[in-house]
């Protein structure tokens, strides 16, 4: 079957227009254009991301492997305002190399794919939306306004938070902490960027909260006053989760990570209410 650049529209017009429904194949057919596109984009990105490796890698990959990156410096200032002098990063004790013939190779494929995997997920995730709107009913479609933008949006975000508090956070505390100052830390560089990669992608999930929020809210499963009655609780796990994540001892390095998650809670609540309150519209509209 020769692909149309109009499929997607005559896709969209056939279940929804007239009624009909796609067969098994051609829903088939309308997936694999829509994983073509998906890889395409995250190639494209990949090689973008190889032929600007030396910038990418040495000032973004590798940026809180060093003393000046911008988080740390703003720790440091932070720490002469509250006077507490050890959140000041003045040497990061470890050292950087690749063990394998193979590895910087490898190491340059993995960069190139995490990036291009970075970049690319909005447009991946548009695709997704695109394969899926079709099969959702108009009052779905209608609460699912705008999500590929939010969720995009969420992602980002989090996945910036992840880059400039929590990685430099977990990375200053696990290179410094020694068992005997004799032990060198050497690490291979594709250990360091699996745990950059891992806690920045990481955030980006998490930061996902207010949208699960939104869909569990819709089928039921939660509502804001649940959200509201734990609320304490959820303090309490917060501030475990900011002290799993920043490991160093100081409390202000905790609540700067706490905070964006308390946020966050927060606005799930305000998602949930409003959510919820459509779901009560809804269900008085069809009583009468």
């Amino acid at each position: 079957m020769a692909f149309d650049q109009n499929s997607e529209v005559d896709y969209d017009d056939k279940e929804v227009s007239d009624g009909t429904e796609m067969t098994f194949l051609e829903h088939l057919e309308e997936l694999r254009w829509h994983i073509i596109r998906s890889v395409a984009a995250i190639l494209v990105f990949m090689i973008a991301a190889w032929f600007t490796m030396d910038f990418m890698f040495n000032k973004i990959i590798l940026g809180p492997s060093r003393p000046d990156f911008w988080t740390y410096r703003q720790m440091c200032r932070i720490g002469d305002l509250t006077g507490i002098t050890s959140m000041c990063v003045d040497k990061l004790n470890f050292s950087l190399m690749s063990r394998e013939v193979s590895g910087q190779f490898m190491m340059a494929l993995t960069y190139s794919a995490i990036i291009g995997l970075l970049f690319a997920f909005p447009y991946v995730f548009w695709e997704v939306w695109r394969f899926i709107k079709p099969g959702l009913k108009i009052t779905e479609k209608k609460a699912a306004r705008g999500s590929v933008f939010y969720v995009t949006s969420l992602f980002f975000m989090g996945v910036l938070f992840g880059y400039y508090v929590v990685a430099p956070f977990a990375i200053n505390f696990l290179v410094n902490f020694q068992i005997d100052p004799s032990i060198e830390n050497q690490f291979d560089i594709q250990s360091y960027i699996s745990v950059l990669a891992t806690l920045t992608l990481a955030c980006g999930v998490t930061f996902q909260l207010p949208m699960a929020i939104l869909v569990l809210t819709k089928i039921g499963i939660v509502t804001p006053a649940f959200l509201r009655e734990y609320r304490k609780h959820s303090i309490v796990v917060i501030l475990i989760v900011a002290a799993i994540i920043t490991p160093s001892p100081d409390m202000i390095s905790q609540i700067l990570v706490a905070i964006p998650l308390y946020i966050l809670y927060e606005i799930s609540i305000l998602v949930s209410q409003r959510i919820y309150k459509q779901k009560l519209a809804e269900a008085a509209a069809e009583g009468f």
